[in-house]
């Protein structure tokens, strides 16, 4: 059975920014892409349309913020009403991914490449966790049955880390 393509936009959803990662059409390679503004509702759905048309994407996907002990909390609510509208604007199916510690991953991970975090490059966090997030979707899809596991857990690192 040949192998669907696929062409697929992760956004790390926030009130201030919005991470956004993307995939070949193989679904192999996940691609950091400039973090965009929240700031102008229209902006943002015409900078979306941009790169869903330039990258011929054909389902959204985002991360929602479920809290600790799996619940949909309020953040999570907004995210999902927030994508959900999206969706609709761009006439585009949006997936869902459990997206708990990826801020944090991701802050490791810039961390062990040398970057050093600051206010002035959270857009680089929010592209990473969007990367993390569209890895996991890719990863659900190849494996289905780990869509069933929980995520694992990730043991925040007390004290400075340099």
């Amino acid at each position: 059975m040949p192998k669907q393509y696929i062409s697929a936009l992760a956004l790390d959803i926030g009130r201030r920014r919005i991470g956004v990662a993307g995939c070949d059409r193989l679904g192999l390679l996940v691609t950091e892409l400039p973090t965009l503004q929240n700031r102008s509702f229209r902006t943002l759905i015409n900078d979306l349309q941009v790169l869903i048309t330039t990258r011929q994407i054909n389902v959204l996907v985002v991360g929602l913020p479920y809290t600790m002990d799996g619940n949909l909390g309020k953040q999570a609510q907004w995210v999902k009403t927030f994508a959900e509208k999206l969706s609709s604007i761009l006439k585009i199916p949006v997936e869902y991914v459990d997206e708990r510690l990826t801020s944090f991953q991701a802050e490791q991970m810039l961390q062990a490449e040398g970057v050093k975090l600051s206010r002035h490059n959270k857009g680089l966090i929010d592209q990473k966790a969007a990367a993390i997030i569209l890895q996991q979707w890719l990863d659900q899809r190849d494996h289905p049955s780990a869509a069933l596991e929980a995520p694992p857990f990730i043991t925040p690192v007390t004290g400075d880390a340099e």
